[in-house]
């Protein structure tokens, strides 16, 4: 059965003057790590030890019998004690035309197999103007009143207002904000404000227990804490953040709150949820304090954020890809398209080029690729690693600037066996200057492997393996050579993606 899941931005918009729904590395700060202590499990009052004439165990038994090592549960009250009085309510108040639904691809079927399809926590609502209250949290990173939240939670306020835990509350500049991380960087006019401690989330590892404070549905100063589940997760509308993965419970008004390490450092943003109801599921996301931190000294000495750009489009490589292009392991970033006049363009590289690494760095998923090139001042020469017929090759790009536009990332997808199985035609010439494409087969009947796999009537076959296909005669003769797998180029509507097919 066929799922829509819904990752849910984590602060709550309320209409026309009501509430509906609910309310919705760089340590650079001061202070000193909080007195908080770890309790060790004690071992059970009813086990035995051991008799002093018992005959020694063997190595193996020893190995066998070794206790198992002890848990320890983290004591989070100091680090609420300490630094929840730094951590902020911010209300806002703006006008908005809505609409009914949004996905990061536009106007799409939810249930396409080549996505999967996120939006933000809101209320359904009639279209054109609406006054819209919300309410999310931030925290204080400077004592004269810098703080830190989500994009999402001011983009388009007309009003910012930030409440302390004291009861005092102060009108909010919204110094800058920066769509592509969600970070957002406001001002307040006060004087010795408490600020929390800002950590290094590199040193996070998965397991590592967390603790979140914020306003869910309104609720100030809540704390909740879990584990790090995961780290260096992609999203699909936010390519260059490799999220930090929990399963602290956040829900709407969470966004743009501090998630705290066990030594009680700052090391995310509480950013985002995934969820089939719009409330908490066990799948939290907050972006890196150290890529937010990048973002706000941009801002603060630039006004903007400035990022490195390729112009490509990639995905992740599958077994059945790497089958397919003849890799030993499947890793790297798989180039699915290249944007015109772009670095990318410049430097020779090709659909089906697999990037495996940059600056002698490997690339094992293609979710490291974005950040990294993002960190980089546009111009800087970069040397990569790219696999292209079967052997390694270096190419040297020459950094470009980002412009409000992301590197893509899209996900692998299923496989089927046997053989092709699609009806496809050349397009005509008004289809190819719809698609932007020279060549290409518009593909009017599947069946067999390539339904399997995704491929859909109306989709444009542009590549086999990276080759680019001009008429039926040479996919024919592309099939022909090919293995027992081949990577099919298509495009959807504005997405480009590598459909991995087992031939059998």
């Amino acid at each position: 059965m066929k799922r829509n899941l819904i990752r849910t931005t984590i602060v709550a918009v309320a209409f026309a003057g009501g509430i509906a729904g609910g309310y919705l590395y760089r340590g650079r700060a001061l202070a000193s790590p909080p007195d908080g202590t770890s309790t060790a499990i004690p071992p059970s009052p009813d086990a035995v030890p051991p008799s002093p004439d018992a005959a020694p165990a063997s190595p193996g038994a020893q190995a066998a019998n070794a206790p198992m090592p002890t848990a320890s549960l983290p004591g989070f009250s100091a680090i609420v004690q300490r630094y929840g009085p730094a951590v902020v309510n911010v209300s806002v108040t703006g006008t908005t035309k809505a609409s009914l639904s949004g996905t990061p691809f536009g106007q799409v079927d939810p249930n396409d197999p080549f996505f999967q399809f996120f939006r933000h926590f809101g209320i359904p609502q009639q279209q054109g103007p609406q006054i819209t209250r919300g309410l999310g949290s931030g925290f204080i990173v400077r004592s004269d009143g810098l703080i830190l939240t989500n994009a999402h939670v001011v983009d388009g306020a007309s009003k910012v207002v930030v409440k302390l835990t004291d009861k005092r509350e102060f009108p909010a500049k919204v110094v800058g904000i920066d769509k592509t991380t969600d970070v957002a960087v406001l001002k307040i006019d006060a004087k010795g404000l408490p600020i929390v401690k800002l950590g290094d989330p590199r040193r996070v590892r998965v397991g590592d227990w967390v603790l979140a404070i914020g306003s869910p549905f309104g609720f100030e100063n809540s704390a909740t804490a879990g584990i790090v589940s995961a780290r260096g997760r992609t999203l699909p509308d936010a390519g260059y953040v490799p999220f930090l993965q929990t399963d602290v419970a956040v829900n709407p008004g969470n966004s743009g709150g501090p998630l705290f390490d066990a030594a009680g450092e700052v090391v995310g943003i509480n950013s985002q949820i995934y969820s089939q109801s719009g409330g908490y599921m066990g799948l939290s996301f907050a972006i890196p304090i150290d890529v937010a931190t990048h973002v706000e000294d941009q801002i603060l000495a630039h006004g903007k954020v400035v990022r490195g750009r390729l112009g490509v489009t990639i995905q992740d490589v599958n077994q059945d890809l790497a089958n397919s292009f003849g890799l030993p392991r499947p890793e790297g970033a798989l180039v699915s398209s290249v944007q015109k006049d772009s670095a990318a363009a410049k430097a020779g590289l090709k659909p089906g080029d697999v990037i495996l690494s940059m600056d002698q760095k490997p690339i094992t998923a293609s979710s490291e690729l974005p950040p990294r090139v993002a960190d980089l001042a546009p111009g800087t020469r970069v040397r990569l690693e790219v696999w292209r017929d079967h052997q390694k090759r270096d190419v040297e790009v020459k950094v470009g600037e980002a412009k409000d536009e992301m590197v893509s990332s899209i996900g692998e997808h299923g496989k089927a066996q046997g053989k092709l199985g699609i009806q496809v035609r050349p397009l005509a010439p008004q289809e190819r200057k719809q698609a932007g494409v020279d060549g290409g087969l518009l593909v009017e009947g599947v069946q067999g492997p390539a339904a399997r796999a995704g491929i859909e009537p109306g989709d444009v076959l542009l590549a086999l393996n990276g080759t680019p296909v001009k008429d039926v005669d040479q996919l024919r003769g592309l099939l022909s050579k090919a293995g027992k797998h081949v990577a099919l180029l298509v495009e959807r509507g504005d997405a480009r993606i590598f459909v991995p097919v087992d031939l059998g």
